[in-house]
């Protein structure tokens, strides 16, 4: 089996949301186009947070049938499109449900994933998460390679999180963001969510900030 080319975040978005929906919302499933692109836009569930254009999501519909990783239905007024992700990546619905959590939600520990991936696959234990995620990453070259990394574990972290690797390498510590080098290209929408993402993230750390310094202020503590 040959390996995918790399996907961008809007071409993953896109793959995790029809894996999504086809188990949230089976009598609207496959979706439309319009469907397709509220659930890349939704805000829960979703890191990081994108606003991506009917047009964009278009273009990485087009792109990813370019590869068989979605199927257009026709016969109906309106086009639909379901992903394919099991039968190209050959693997099955279990991993398919984790891979399609990690392209919604970014890196993500086992425990985590369990969590998420519940209306698409319930896994008895943690430990058959682990399982699975260690049999993606151990895939052979002849099977197309690797699908997932284990990160190193960061500091201050209980669990080791999982990432992807769609999109390419992912250093540890740096979220889902593909190493330099290995990144395809991104649309403009893709690049104003991340950097919104940061400026949020930043303004989350600037309120803690402020709520420990007067915490600290009350109880008579120096930081």
């Amino acid at each position: 089996m040959s390996k995918i080319p790399l996907l961008s975040l809007l071409e993953t978005r896109v793959l995790g949301v029809l894996v999504e929906k086809e188990h949230t919302v089976p009598d609207t499933y496959p979706l439309s186009r319009n469907a397709l692109t509220a659930g890349c836009n939704q805000k829960n569930n979703r890191d990081p947070v994108i606003e991506a254009h009917e047009t964009e999501v278009q273009a990485a519909l087009d792109s990813l049938r370019a590869h068989t990783l979605v199927i257009e239905s026709s016969g109906t007024r309106v086009t639909r499109y379901a992903h394919n992700i099991g039968r190209v990546l050959g693997i099955p619905s279990q991993s398919v449900a984790l891979m399609a959590a990690l392209m919604l939600r970014g890196p993500q520990t086992a425990a985590e994933l369990r969590s998420a991936t519940e209306r698409m696959h319930r896994f008895a234990d943690v430990s058959s998460v682990d399982a699975f995620l260690t049999e993606l990453a151990e895939r052979g070259e002849d099977a197309g390679g690797p699908l997932v990394v284990k990160l190193a574990r960061a500091a201050g972290e209980r669990e080791a999180r999982w990432a992807h690797l769609l999109s390419g390498p992912v250093a540890s510590g740096q979220g889902d963001t593909p190493a330099v080098g290995g990144a395809p290209d991104i649309s403009l929408s893709e690049l104003d969510a991340l950097r919104a993402n940061q400026v949020r993230l930043t303004a989350e750390v600037a309120d803690l900030r402020g709520k420990l310094e007067r915490m600290a202020a009350e109880l008579g503590i120096l930081l």
